[in-house]
């Protein structure tokens, strides 16, 4: 009986495309156009503009609106000379790239594999929105879980080394306090904090965590020399932002959100609920799964 998968199980050979996601200042998902071209098998910009075109016709025909799909964007790539020039570029939705798919050469095998993973990627939201709020819970604490190892990562190239005092730095920006008084301050006890945290605090979390990410790769990509004390400041900076957000909407802390069940409890819940729905279905369980009923 399979539970909610993490977001990576979901990637297969498309990981790369979800790699180069990003998220502007309102943790908004996009992706360049600049940046997917070569992975759609294009090789040159006034091939691809073609397509994207046409994408800007089929949105514009389904009734959405193109500036909310396809804004374009001016950045400066540096010439063989050393010189820069300024060229267009495009902030695309996960809608304007799945378009760009479906009117790209489907003689190109690397078009071929977007269109099918773009209509999964279509029918993985239709499920996630027929999920009841538990596993919509286990979906992001998933994507948290995820998101965190590649925090991790990023940290470590970032000269980062203890470890403990870089994710505290983040929690200060976020709760206000450190991880043990938010511990403290919830009643956890030795439970993990995020193990008992709803959707919309893992929510908060997430946010923290990919921007966190991102502006540390920004520091690396420029040469900088980080190291423990200015990657901390990079996190609680972050952490403090999303605080700020959560203020300026008018929305709850994160220190004052009530835990939940622990989500071991609610992995063990699930997965009995789902054994009894296979078994009403007349789709029995394998013996060994049938024995723990």
């Amino acid at each position: 009986m399979s539970l909610v998968p993490s977001s990576g199980s979901f990637l297969g050979p498309h990981r790369d495309f979800e790699s180069i996601k990003k998220h502007d200042d309102e943790g908004i998902e996009y992706w360049e156009a600049r940046e997917i071209m070569p992975m759609l098998g294009y090789a040159k910009w006034e091939n691809f503009i073609a397509v994207i075109e046409k994408a800007k016709v089929a949105c514009t025909k389904s009734g959405q609106s193109v500036e909310n799909h396809f804004p374009d964007i001016r950045k400066m790539v540096p010439l063989g000379s050393g010189s820069q020039r300024e060229v267009i570029d495009y902030k695309l939705s996960r809608y304007a790239c799945y378009l760009i798919a479906q009117n790209g050469d489907p003689e190109k095998e690397a078009i071929a594999l977007a269109q099918t993973y773009f209509a999964i990627q279509t029918r993985k939201q239709e499920l996630y929105e027929q999920l009841p709020d538990g596993k919509k819970r286990l979906m992001i604490r998933n994507e948290v879980t995820d998101y965190n190892k590649r925090l991790a990562e990023t940290a470590k190239k970032s000269g980062v080394t203890r470890f403990g005092t870089f994710n505290d730095a983040g929690y200060m920006g976020l709760y206000g306090m450190q991880l043990k008084n938010i511990q403290i301050k919830k009643g956890l006890g030795k439970d993990k904090l995020l193990d008992r945290a709803g959707s919309t605090e893992l929510a908060a979390n997430l946010f923290r965590i990919t921007q966190t990410d991102e502006q540390l790769k920004k520091r690396l990509a420029n040469d900088e020399v980080i190291g423990d004390r200015s990657a901390a400041n990079t996190h609680f900076k972050v952490g403090g932002k999303v605080r700020q957000t959560i203020k300026d909407i008018g929305g709850t802390l994160p220190e004052h959100l009530k835990p939940e069940e622990d989500i071991r409890t609610l992995v063990k819940r699930i997965t009995f609920e789902e054994k009894k729905l296979a078994i009403a279905e007349h789709e029995p369980p394998s013996l060994e799964e049938a024995k723990s009923i």
